[in-house]
């Protein structure tokens, strides 16, 4: 039977998976690196057996995406399972939604690319700055 911090555990983590979508999708890159440990492994959905290693080669690949690259990540169904008083493992799914920045930057109007479902594995890790994530690999359905 899970403890109450068994709960606290779950929260952090799954704060992260939502803190993680909305920094990616507001493309606060260095915020979003830090929320991985400095040896994370990052598998993005799009290339999902193109591991990342390293906190500095995720915050890298995560500037290299195209300025006028939209994105809109819902994430749902979030599991997150206690391992130890450390560790944690999760799963969550995610729906990406996304555009191209028109070059007159109005959105109203712009047509969204086709949602793309897909689920995230994590691994988190209790670091001195709180919960983060150890290693990260998604993937799309389609």
């Amino acid at each position: 039977m899970p403890t109450p911090e068994d709960y606290l555990v779950k929260q952090a983590c799954a704060d992260l998976v939502a803190r993680y979508a909305y920094l990616n999708d507001e493309r606060r890159f260095e915020e979003l690196a830090a929320l991985f440990t400095e040896d994370a492994v990052l598998c993005r959905p799009s290339a999902p057996d193109q591991p990342i290693g390293g906190r500095a080669a995720i915050l890298a690949a995560f500037r290299k995406r195209p300025p006028d690259a939209l994105t809109f990540h819902v994430c749902s169904d979030i599991l997150v399972e206690v391992q130890d008083a450390r560790t944690a493992h999760g799963r969550s799914r995610i729906l990406l939604l996304s555009a191209t920045r028109p070059a007159d930057g109005v959105l109203a109007g712009v047509a969204a690319g086709v949602p793309v479902p897909g689920v995230f594995r994590d691994r988190f890790a209790l670091t001195d700055a709180g919960w983060r994530f150890a290693e990260r690999r998604g993937m799309f359905w389609i």
